[in-house]
Protein backbone atom coordinates (compact mmCIF):
# COMPACT_ATOMS: atom_id res chain seq x y z
CA UNK A 1 0.00 0.00 0.00
CA UNK A 2 1.20 3.56 -0.74
CA UNK A 3 2.09 6.09 1.77
CA UNK A 4 -1.03 8.23 2.14
CA UNK A 5 0.68 10.97 4.23
CA UNK A 6 -1.31 14.02 3.31
CA UNK A 7 -4.50 11.90 4.23
CA UNK A 8 -2.82 10.96 7.47
CA UNK A 9 -2.10 14.35 8.26
CA UNK A 10 -5.47 15.87 7.85
CA UNK A 11 -7.05 13.28 10.05
CA UNK A 12 -4.70 14.28 12.23
CA UNK A 13 -5.31 18.27 12.51
CA UNK A 14 -9.65 17.44 11.88
CA UNK A 15 -9.52 14.98 14.79
CA UNK A 16 -7.88 17.62 17.25
CA UNK A 17 -10.68 20.17 15.98
CA UNK A 18 -13.88 18.03 15.93
CA UNK A 19 -15.23 15.18 18.27
CA UNK A 20 -16.71 13.84 15.10
CA UNK A 21 -14.61 13.21 11.59
CA UNK A 22 -16.24 11.18 8.91
CA UNK A 23 -13.89 9.38 6.19
CA UNK A 24 -16.52 9.55 3.02
CA UNK A 25 -15.32 7.83 0.08
CA UNK A 26 -16.15 4.86 -2.32
CA UNK A 27 -16.10 1.24 -0.55
CA UNK A 28 -12.25 -0.19 -1.01
CA UNK A 29 -10.82 2.99 -1.61
CA UNK A 30 -8.03 2.95 1.41
CA UNK A 31 -10.68 4.44 4.33
CA UNK A 32 -9.98 1.37 6.73
CA UNK A 33 -6.37 1.00 5.36
CA UNK A 34 -5.52 5.24 6.71
CA UNK A 35 -8.00 4.76 9.96
CA UNK A 36 -5.36 2.10 10.94
CA UNK A 37 -2.56 3.87 10.63
CA UNK A 38 -3.86 6.50 12.75
CA UNK A 39 -4.90 4.02 15.48
CA UNK A 40 -1.02 2.69 15.30
CA UNK A 41 -0.27 6.43 15.52
CA UNK A 42 -2.37 6.79 18.66
CA UNK A 43 -1.09 3.47 20.32
CA UNK A 44 2.25 4.41 19.95
CA UNK A 45 1.47 7.20 22.29
CA UNK A 46 -0.63 5.15 24.84
CA UNK A 47 -4.26 6.21 23.59
CA UNK A 48 -6.91 3.91 23.83
CA UNK A 49 -8.31 2.94 20.57
CA UNK A 50 -11.89 1.15 19.78
CA UNK A 51 -12.70 -0.16 16.32
CA UNK A 52 -15.87 -1.64 15.36
CA UNK A 53 -16.63 -2.98 12.07
CA UNK A 54 -20.31 -2.99 11.53
CA UNK A 55 -19.88 -5.65 8.26
CA UNK A 56 -19.05 -8.18 11.33
CA UNK A 57 -21.77 -9.68 12.42
CA UNK A 58 -20.27 -9.90 16.17
CA UNK A 59 -19.74 -6.13 16.03
CA UNK A 60 -23.30 -5.37 14.94
CA UNK A 61 -24.74 -7.66 17.36
CA UNK A 62 -22.33 -5.86 20.68
CA UNK A 63 -23.69 -2.79 19.15
CA UNK A 64 -28.03 -3.29 19.61
CA UNK A 65 -27.13 -1.72 23.21
CA UNK A 66 -24.61 0.33 21.97
CA UNK A 67 -25.35 3.08 24.59
CA UNK A 68 -24.24 1.07 27.23
CA UNK A 69 -20.96 -0.03 25.28
CA UNK A 70 -20.26 3.62 24.47
CA UNK A 71 -20.44 4.77 27.94
CA UNK A 72 -17.99 2.46 29.09
CA UNK A 73 -15.19 2.81 26.54
CA UNK A 74 -12.25 5.59 26.71
CA UNK A 75 -10.32 6.92 23.88
CA UNK A 76 -10.84 7.03 20.21
CA UNK A 77 -14.18 5.15 19.04
CA UNK A 78 -13.78 4.55 15.29
CA UNK A 79 -16.60 3.08 12.94
CA UNK A 80 -16.35 1.53 10.03
CA UNK A 81 -19.10 1.61 7.13
CA UNK A 82 -21.16 3.77 9.41
CA UNK A 83 -23.97 3.34 6.72
CA UNK A 84 -24.94 -0.02 8.33
CA UNK A 85 -26.31 1.69 11.24
CA UNK A 86 -27.51 5.37 10.42
CA UNK A 87 -29.83 5.24 14.06
CA UNK A 88 -26.52 5.60 15.53
CA UNK A 89 -26.15 9.44 14.49
CA UNK A 90 -28.30 10.86 17.46
CA UNK A 91 -26.51 8.51 20.33
CA UNK A 92 -23.27 9.89 18.90
CA UNK A 93 -24.20 13.37 19.63
CA UNK A 94 -25.28 12.55 23.15
CA UNK A 95 -21.96 10.95 23.55
CA UNK A 96 -20.35 13.74 22.48
CA UNK A 97 -22.15 16.13 24.42
CA UNK A 98 -23.04 14.41 27.34
CA UNK A 99 -19.81 11.91 28.18
CA UNK A 100 -17.59 14.41 25.90
CA UNK A 101 -16.38 10.95 23.58
CA UNK A 102 -14.62 11.39 20.10
CA UNK A 103 -15.35 9.46 17.03
CA UNK A 104 -13.53 8.57 13.61
CA UNK A 105 -16.40 7.39 11.53
CA UNK A 106 -16.11 5.70 8.12
CA UNK A 107 -18.94 5.69 4.91
CA UNK A 108 -19.24 4.34 1.82
CA UNK A 109 -22.16 6.77 1.11
CA UNK A 110 -21.60 11.41 0.81
CA UNK A 111 -23.12 12.86 3.76
CA UNK A 112 -25.85 13.95 1.72
CA UNK A 113 -27.30 10.24 1.15
CA UNK A 114 -26.49 9.46 4.88
CA UNK A 115 -27.37 12.92 6.14
CA UNK A 116 -29.01 12.06 9.47
CA UNK A 117 -24.76 12.89 10.30
CA UNK A 118 -25.34 16.79 8.75
CA UNK A 119 -28.72 17.19 10.68
CA UNK A 120 -27.57 15.53 14.11
CA UNK A 121 -24.63 16.12 14.25
CA UNK A 122 -24.09 19.96 12.98
CA UNK A 123 -21.32 21.87 14.60
CA UNK A 124 -19.40 18.54 16.06
CA UNK A 125 -18.30 16.72 12.45
CA UNK A 126 -16.13 17.60 9.89
CA UNK A 127 -15.73 15.22 6.88
CA UNK A 128 -12.68 14.35 4.88
CA UNK A 129 -13.63 12.96 1.50
CA UNK A 130 -10.46 9.82 0.88
CA UNK A 131 -10.39 8.91 -3.45
CA UNK A 132 -8.71 6.42 -4.99
CA UNK A 133 -4.97 7.03 -5.58
CA UNK A 134 -4.50 10.15 -7.56
CA UNK A 135 -1.53 10.97 -9.31
CA UNK A 136 0.45 12.82 -6.41
CA UNK A 137 0.64 9.77 -4.92
CA UNK A 138 1.27 6.96 -7.57
CA UNK A 139 3.52 9.08 -10.13
CA UNK A 140 2.40 6.41 -12.70
CA UNK A 141 0.09 8.50 -14.84
CA UNK A 142 -0.31 5.75 -17.87
CA UNK A 143 -1.26 3.07 -15.13
CA UNK A 144 -3.41 5.01 -13.31
CA UNK A 145 -5.28 6.26 -16.38
CA UNK A 146 -6.03 3.02 -17.56
CA UNK A 147 -6.58 0.96 -14.07
CA UNK A 148 -8.31 3.60 -12.04
CA UNK A 149 -6.78 4.51 -8.74
CA UNK A 150 -8.67 1.71 -6.50
CA UNK A 151 -5.81 0.13 -4.79
CA UNK A 152 -6.70 -3.45 -5.91
CA UNK A 153 -6.59 -2.27 -9.46
CA UNK A 154 -4.30 -0.26 -9.38
CA UNK A 155 -1.32 -2.39 -7.64
CA UNK A 156 -2.70 -5.69 -9.55
CA UNK A 157 -0.07 -7.79 -11.01
CA UNK A 158 -1.03 -7.37 -14.72
CA UNK A 159 -3.62 -5.51 -17.17
CA UNK A 160 -5.91 -8.72 -16.88
CA UNK A 161 -6.27 -9.12 -12.93
CA UNK A 162 -7.06 -5.28 -12.58
CA UNK A 163 -9.97 -5.80 -15.31
CA UNK A 164 -11.62 -8.88 -12.75
CA UNK A 165 -11.39 -6.57 -9.85
CA UNK A 166 -13.33 -3.97 -11.36
CA UNK A 167 -15.39 -6.03 -13.12
CA UNK A 168 -15.97 -7.83 -9.42
CA UNK A 169 -15.92 -4.57 -8.00
CA UNK A 170 -18.98 -3.60 -9.54
CA UNK A 171 -20.92 -6.49 -9.80
CA UNK A 172 -20.29 -6.41 -5.62
CA UNK A 173 -21.57 -2.81 -5.55
CA UNK A 174 -24.64 -3.41 -7.53
CA UNK A 175 -25.97 -6.56 -6.07
CA UNK A 176 -25.06 -5.95 -2.24
CA UNK A 177 -23.59 -1.83 -1.88
CA UNK A 178 -26.91 -0.40 -2.91
CA UNK A 179 -29.67 -2.89 -1.48
CA UNK A 180 -27.41 -2.32 1.71
CA UNK A 181 -28.21 1.75 1.51
CA UNK A 182 -31.75 0.97 1.44
CA UNK A 183 -32.42 1.00 -2.05
CA UNK A 184 -35.02 -1.17 -3.77
CA UNK A 185 -33.50 -1.03 -7.38
CA UNK A 186 -33.20 -4.06 -9.92
CA UNK A 187 -29.10 -4.09 -10.31
CA UNK A 188 -29.84 -5.24 -14.02
CA UNK A 189 -31.35 -2.07 -14.55
CA UNK A 190 -29.25 0.59 -12.65
CA UNK A 191 -26.31 -1.83 -14.82
CA UNK A 192 -28.03 -0.82 -17.87
CA UNK A 193 -28.63 2.83 -16.40
CA UNK A 194 -24.66 3.40 -15.70
CA UNK A 195 -23.38 1.67 -18.61
CA UNK A 196 -25.37 4.09 -21.07
CA UNK A 197 -23.68 6.71 -18.55
CA UNK A 198 -20.50 5.97 -20.51
CA UNK A 199 -21.64 8.34 -23.26
CA UNK A 200 -22.52 10.82 -21.64
CA UNK A 201 -19.07 11.08 -19.64
CA UNK A 202 -18.14 14.72 -20.34
CA UNK A 203 -21.01 15.66 -21.55
CA UNK A 204 -24.32 17.34 -21.01
CA UNK A 205 -26.70 15.02 -19.23
CA UNK A 206 -29.98 14.50 -20.59
CA UNK A 207 -32.35 13.13 -18.32
CA UNK A 208 -35.47 13.13 -20.55
CA UNK A 209 -33.52 11.36 -23.67
CA UNK A 210 -32.05 8.45 -20.89
CA UNK A 211 -35.38 7.87 -19.59
CA UNK A 212 -36.20 7.01 -23.10
CA UNK A 213 -34.44 5.10 -23.68
CA UNK A 214 -34.70 3.40 -20.17
CA UNK A 215 -38.16 3.59 -20.36
CA UNK A 216 -38.21 5.51 -17.33
CA UNK A 217 -39.68 8.80 -16.30
CA UNK A 218 -36.92 11.44 -15.63
CA UNK A 219 -37.48 11.73 -12.13
CA UNK A 220 -36.29 8.15 -12.02
CA UNK A 221 -33.26 8.78 -14.06
CA UNK A 222 -32.26 11.67 -11.56
CA UNK A 223 -32.81 9.48 -8.70
CA UNK A 224 -30.49 6.96 -10.53
CA UNK A 225 -27.85 9.30 -10.94
CA UNK A 226 -28.19 11.28 -6.99
CA UNK A 227 -27.41 7.46 -5.90
CA UNK A 228 -24.08 7.03 -8.62
CA UNK A 229 -23.36 10.34 -7.14
CA UNK A 230 -23.86 9.90 -3.17
CA UNK A 231 -21.58 6.90 -3.57
CA UNK A 232 -19.11 8.03 -5.14
CA UNK A 233 -19.19 6.51 -8.86
CA UNK A 234 -20.42 9.72 -10.60
CA UNK A 235 -19.21 13.26 -10.86
CA UNK A 236 -21.98 15.51 -11.48
CA UNK A 237 -20.53 19.24 -12.64
CA UNK A 238 -22.87 21.95 -12.31
CA UNK A 239 -22.54 24.98 -14.80
CA UNK A 240 -21.36 28.27 -14.06
CA UNK A 241 -23.94 31.19 -14.54
CA UNK A 242 -22.29 34.47 -15.79
CA UNK A 243 -24.28 37.78 -16.34
CA UNK A 244 -23.89 37.72 -19.62
CA UNK A 245 -26.61 38.38 -22.65
CA UNK A 246 -25.83 34.74 -23.70
CA UNK A 247 -28.05 32.14 -23.35
CA UNK A 248 -25.92 29.63 -21.28
CA UNK A 249 -26.18 25.84 -20.49
CA UNK A 250 -27.95 25.33 -16.86
CA UNK A 251 -27.88 21.32 -16.96
CA UNK A 252 -25.05 19.51 -15.21
CA UNK A 253 -22.34 17.97 -16.94
CA UNK A 254 -21.23 13.95 -15.74
CA UNK A 255 -18.09 12.18 -15.55
CA UNK A 256 -17.32 8.63 -13.40
CA UNK A 257 -14.74 9.62 -10.96
CA UNK A 258 -12.53 6.68 -11.52
CA UNK A 259 -11.28 6.06 -14.92
CA UNK A 260 -10.47 2.42 -13.99
CA UNK A 261 -14.33 1.68 -13.83
CA UNK A 262 -15.08 4.13 -17.14
CA UNK A 263 -12.87 1.71 -18.80
CA UNK A 264 -14.25 -1.43 -17.30
CA UNK A 265 -17.65 -0.50 -19.11
CA UNK A 266 -16.14 -0.03 -22.02
CA UNK A 267 -14.03 -3.02 -22.20
CA UNK A 268 -10.71 -1.18 -22.48
CA UNK A 269 -8.56 -4.06 -21.40
CA UNK A 270 -4.91 -2.36 -22.12
CA UNK A 271 -3.53 0.74 -22.59
CA UNK A 272 -2.93 -0.03 -26.48
CA UNK A 273 -6.38 -0.70 -27.10
CA UNK A 274 -7.54 2.43 -24.74
CA UNK A 275 -4.73 4.73 -27.56
CA UNK A 276 -7.00 3.44 -30.28
CA UNK A 277 -10.59 3.73 -28.67
CA UNK A 278 -13.00 6.20 -29.76
CA UNK A 279 -13.52 7.42 -26.42
CA UNK A 280 -9.77 8.15 -25.78
CA UNK A 281 -10.70 12.06 -25.51
CA UNK A 282 -13.38 11.81 -23.27
CA UNK A 283 -11.19 9.57 -21.03
CA UNK A 284 -8.52 11.67 -20.68
CA UNK A 285 -11.09 14.65 -19.72
CA UNK A 286 -12.43 12.52 -17.05
CA UNK A 287 -8.87 11.69 -15.59
CA UNK A 288 -7.29 14.88 -16.05
CA UNK A 289 -10.06 16.46 -14.75
CA UNK A 290 -10.75 14.24 -11.12
CA UNK A 291 -6.74 15.10 -10.97
CA UNK A 292 -6.45 18.72 -11.10
CA UNK A 293 -9.87 18.74 -8.78
CA UNK A 294 -7.66 16.60 -6.21
CA UNK A 295 -4.56 18.71 -6.90
CA UNK A 296 -6.23 21.30 -5.81
CA UNK A 297 -8.10 19.93 -2.68
CA UNK A 298 -11.36 21.26 -4.27
CA UNK A 299 -15.14 21.03 -3.08
CA UNK A 300 -17.53 19.70 -5.37
CA UNK A 301 -19.43 22.99 -4.57
CA UNK A 302 -16.45 25.33 -5.62
CA UNK A 303 -16.06 23.79 -9.05
CA UNK A 304 -18.03 24.20 -12.30
CA UNK A 305 -18.25 24.25 -16.37
CA UNK A 306 -18.96 26.76 -18.28
CA UNK A 307 -21.29 26.02 -21.78
CA UNK A 308 -23.39 28.76 -23.99
CA UNK A 309 -25.58 27.38 -26.66
CA UNK A 310 -23.57 29.09 -28.89
CA UNK A 311 -20.99 26.92 -28.64
CA UNK A 312 -18.53 28.54 -26.27
CA UNK A 313 -17.36 26.25 -23.35
CA UNK A 314 -14.63 25.50 -20.64
CA UNK A 315 -14.24 22.31 -19.45
CA UNK A 316 -13.63 22.67 -15.99
CA UNK A 317 -13.84 26.01 -13.79
CA UNK A 318 -12.27 26.06 -9.96
CA UNK A 319 -13.45 29.14 -7.52
CA UNK A 320 -10.22 29.06 -6.06
CA UNK A 321 -9.01 31.56 -3.22
CA UNK A 322 -7.07 33.11 -6.04
CA UNK A 323 -10.50 33.53 -8.17
CA UNK A 324 -11.86 31.63 -10.57
CA UNK A 325 -9.51 29.41 -12.59
CA UNK A 326 -10.41 28.06 -15.98
CA UNK A 327 -9.13 24.75 -17.34
CA UNK A 328 -8.86 22.41 -20.85
CA UNK A 329 -7.81 18.96 -20.93
CA UNK A 330 -7.04 18.08 -24.74
CA UNK A 331 -5.62 15.03 -25.69
CA UNK A 332 -2.73 16.79 -27.51
CA UNK A 333 0.71 17.32 -27.93
CA UNK A 334 0.35 21.20 -29.46
CA UNK A 335 -3.29 22.26 -28.64
CA UNK A 336 -4.24 25.83 -29.43
CA UNK A 337 -5.87 28.49 -28.02
CA UNK A 338 -9.56 28.55 -29.62
CA UNK A 339 -12.21 31.29 -30.20
CA UNK A 340 -14.22 29.51 -27.33
CA UNK A 341 -11.40 29.98 -24.96
CA UNK A 342 -11.36 33.60 -25.54
CA UNK A 343 -14.91 33.94 -25.83
CA UNK A 344 -15.05 32.25 -22.08
CA UNK A 345 -12.02 34.59 -20.60
CA UNK A 346 -13.81 37.71 -21.76
CA UNK A 347 -17.57 37.14 -20.55
CA UNK A 348 -15.92 35.30 -17.67
CA UNK A 349 -13.30 37.78 -16.75
CA UNK A 350 -11.11 34.98 -15.84
CA UNK A 351 -6.77 35.98 -15.57
CA UNK A 352 -6.05 32.97 -17.30
CA UNK A 353 -6.58 29.39 -18.49
CA UNK A 354 -4.90 26.68 -18.37
CA UNK A 355 -4.61 23.21 -20.99
CA UNK A 356 -3.99 20.42 -19.81
CA UNK A 357 -1.84 17.67 -21.96
CA UNK A 358 -0.74 14.72 -21.42
CA UNK A 359 2.90 15.21 -22.43
CA UNK A 360 5.25 16.48 -20.03
CA UNK A 361 5.57 20.08 -21.28
CA UNK A 362 4.97 23.85 -19.94
CA UNK A 363 4.53 26.61 -22.26
CA UNK A 364 2.63 30.00 -22.65
CA UNK A 365 0.11 30.56 -25.73
CA UNK A 366 0.10 33.71 -25.13
CA UNK A 367 -0.54 36.14 -21.66
CA UNK A 368 -4.09 34.26 -20.37
CA UNK A 369 -3.40 31.00 -21.97
CA UNK A 370 -0.69 28.02 -21.25
CA UNK A 371 -0.24 24.68 -22.38
CA UNK A 372 1.09 22.70 -18.80
CA UNK A 373 1.46 18.71 -18.84
CA UNK A 374 -0.83 16.92 -16.02
CA UNK A 375 2.15 15.17 -14.23
CA UNK A 376 3.70 19.32 -14.40
CA UNK A 377 0.46 20.62 -13.23
CA UNK A 378 0.09 17.90 -10.30
CA UNK A 379 3.57 18.37 -9.13
CA UNK A 380 3.34 22.42 -9.10
CA UNK A 381 -0.14 21.90 -6.67
CA UNK A 382 1.60 19.15 -4.55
Amino acid sequence: MLDRHKYLKKIQQKCHQFPVVALLGPRQCGKTTLAKAYEELLKAKGQKIHHFDLEDPDDLNLLQNAKLVFERLEGLIILDEIQKLPNLFPLIRVMVDTYQKRFLILGSASAELIHQSSETLAGRIDFIEITPFRLYETNLMDDLWLKGGFPSSFLAQSEEESMNWRKAYVRTFLERDIPALGFDINPSLIRRFWNMLCGYHGQIFNASELGNSLDLNHKTVRSYLDILTGTFMIRTLQPWFANIQKRQVKSPKIYFRDSGIFHTFLEIPSTESLLNHHKLGSSWEGFALEEVIAAYAAEPQDCFFWSTHAGAEIDLLINSPRGLEGFEFKFSNHPKTTRSITEAIASLDLNHVTIIVPSNVRYPLNEKVSVVGLQEFVAQQS
